[in-house]
């Protein structure tokens, strides 16, 4: 299979992005835009949820469709006085995975956290751009695969 000049055309990448702390999760979807862009890919749905927990129903939904070859989740669980932060990001993430195999589609976990503080989570933001690139380079191997 010959590989295309640009990474990623012919697939498309969608997102999911919490509003909580969305001064931090807005840059970093602004940042995930800009790399699918530049790896040729197409931005599929852009989803905004309440929170990272809230995440799991976005993204099954993506998965879904047939026009989604991957999704990245964008989010910053930043601590605060209790463990809640480890909780969310704990069950977040695990359900993720789990609906990342269940459908057989990468999701890239573009997810700052837990136990970081405000201006951690800020120096994370590049992140989301290492999300979608791993995501593309999933794709093109699944894809190899079959």
């Amino acid at each position: 299979m010959a590989k295309s000049k640009r990474d990623g055309e012919g697939v498309c990448v969608a997102i999911v992005a919490s509003e909580y702390n969305y001064d931090i999760t807005l840059m970093m979807l602004e940042r995930a835009k800009e790399e699918v862009e530049f790896l040729g890919a197409s931005l599929g749905p852009v989803v905004k949820t309440p929170g990272v927990f809230d995440m799991p129903l976005a993204v099954q939904a993506l998965f879904r469709r047939k026009d989604v070859d991957a999704v990245v989740a964008l989010g910053a669980v930043i601590e605060g006085e209790t463990g809640h932060d480890e909780v969310v990001m704990n069950q977040a993430s695990r359900k993720l995975t789990d609906l990342s195999v269940e459908h057989g589609k990468p999701l890239g976990l573009g997810i700052s956290g837990p136990g970081e503080t405000r201006l951690q989570a800020q120096d994370r933001i590049e992140n989301a751009g290492n999300a979608v690139r791993a995501v593309v380079k999933m794709v093109r191997r699944l894809r190899d695969l079959e």
